[in-house]
């Protein structure tokens, strides 16, 4: 089950990129009142209404081997990303942090304000309002946000499939997979595969929801 693995192996890299930067963009929006927030929001917020392809594209336009990004660390390195299982991080990285960026944003509106300007008049630094405050009295809507995020890193296909490509054994993941025994009819194959994942939808979306119940 080597496209298991290496959904796993993906899903748990992206998810943890996601997790680190979607909390701290999280907070920045939740404690800011500049008047371009809700644009900054919007585009943050962008890969979650895009068509996965369409992503794909402009990952492509920008890391690919003439892109941007791509041809200066082709040119200067000798890397290129495309068509590599870190290719599939990248990709289910962007379409999962969202998922991480809002709960933890509606996790951080939640927490009282008035406990975080106590620890301000009493000379705590932000970093240590963060940690000492923010975080353990948001930490249900983060964690419901991060298996969110992990069971979509999970499912990710058409922007993967556009930047890291189907190669079995080095970027085929589950979705690309069960789409590969399908086109084979290989109903056998492509029935256990998503029982699967459904499987673990289903786990990461109840625990999800058990979360957020009790963070609301």
């Amino acid at each position: 089950m080597e496209p298991l693995f290496l959904t796993l192996k993906v899903a748990a890299i992206a998810t943890l990129a996601a997790f680190h930067i979607g909390i701290l963009l999280a907070y920045l929006l939740a404690h800011s009142s500049l008047p371009g927030k809700k644009l900054v929001e919007a585009f943050l917020t962008l890969p979650m209404v895009l068509p996965p392809t369409v992503l794909g594209y402009y990952l492509i336009v920008f890391l690919g081997r003439n892109g941007w990004l791509g041809k200066w660390l082709n040119d200067w390195f000798g890397m290129s990303i495309m068509f590599t299982w870190q290719g599939a991080v990248l990709a289910a990285s962007i379409v999962s942090l969202p998922l991480v960026m809002k709960s933890a944003c509606a996790a951080f509106e939640n927490v009282d304000q008035t406990i975080e300007n106590a620890a301000r008049t009493l000379g705590s630094s932000e970093v240590g309002i963060f940690f000492r405050i923010s975080i353990p009295m948001a930490w249900r809507g983060i964690l419901a946000g991060t298996l969110l995020a992990f069971a979509r890193a999970m499912g990710e296909f058409g922007a993967t499939l556009m930047i890291a490509g189907n190669l079995p054994g080095k970027t085929q993941t589950l979705p690309m997979a069960v789409y590969d025994a399908v086109q084979a009819g290989n109903d056998s194959l492509a029935g256990t595969l998503v029982v699967i994942t459904s499987a673990a939808g289903i786990v990461i979306l109840y625990l999800s929801g058990l979360l957020l119940e009790k963070n609301g």
